[in-house]
């Protein structure tokens, strides 16, 4: 009996320790890897067709889901004349500043061939963020949404919504960006202002040639039959 009393009080403290580390294990952070391919990409917007920089032939660039405490991965590997660097705006970079992104400053170019790796921990933020271009006027065509969920269990600091939609602005030239931008800095003048705004990469009706590059959310009457 006492050897049953004391297997059954080390099964217990077994228990006791071992369940705490499982709950842990269910809502640990993870590591998520992305790959984000620099390459141009013909591209038409009021009724003008030009090759731009983009992440993965997308305009706007890929969505980045990761959760508070995440820690991510994002490859980066330039095919474009151009050097490059992605700056995750807002993002705290604590321990991580080599990951930043601004060319020259916490990070040289990623020159064309090459790659890098961004490695950091999303450390107590949740929310939706935006990540771009952070060398010379890249940033008009290359950007994109991050989207910080809570960390599993947690709730939403608001009542949660029953449909998540990231909006992303943005201005649009029909001319070359770095050709503005260079003009500029030689000239000392303010570039020449765009000639559209954008709304997730696309201009609105209000431009002529643009009826169809519209983004369109569709309203929702009833939260059980949103699509």
């Amino acid at each position: 009996m006492a050897f049953l009393r004391h297997f059954f009080f080390s099964s217990l403290c077994f228990m006791w320790v071992f369940l705490p580390q499982l709950v842990l294990a269910k809502h640990a952070p993870v590591t998520r890897s992305y790959k984000f391919e620099i390459k141009l990409q013909n591209v038409t917007r009021l009724c003008k067709t030009k090759s731009i920089v983009t992440v993965n032939g997308q305009f706007p660039g890929p969505r980045i889901i990761t959760r508070e405490g995440d820690r991510l991965l994002i490859k980066v590997v330039n095919h474009v004349p151009n050097n490059i660097t992605i700056h995750w705006h807002g993002v705290r970079q604590l321990r991580s500043g080599w990951a930043d992104g601004p060319a020259y400053i916490t990070q040289c170019p990623i020159q064309t061939g090459q790659s890098y790796i961004y490695n950091f921990t999303v450390t107590g933020q949740r929310g939706t963020l935006f990540w771009h271009a952070h060398i010379s006027w890249l940033r008009a065509t290359v950007y994109g949404p991050i989207v910080i969920l809570p960390k599993k269990g947690v709730p939403y600091p608001f009542p949660q919504p029953h449909k998540e939609v990231p909006i992303v602005f943005g201005e649009w030239w029909k001319a070359d960006t770095e050709t503005i931008i260079n003009q500029a800095t030689q000239t000392g003048g303010a570039p020449n202002i765009s000639d559209a705004y954008t709304i997730n990469g696309l201009p609105g009706p209000t431009y002529n040639c643009s009826a169809k590059d519209t983004f369109k959310l569709k309203h929702c009457q009833s939260h059980t039959h949103c699509s």
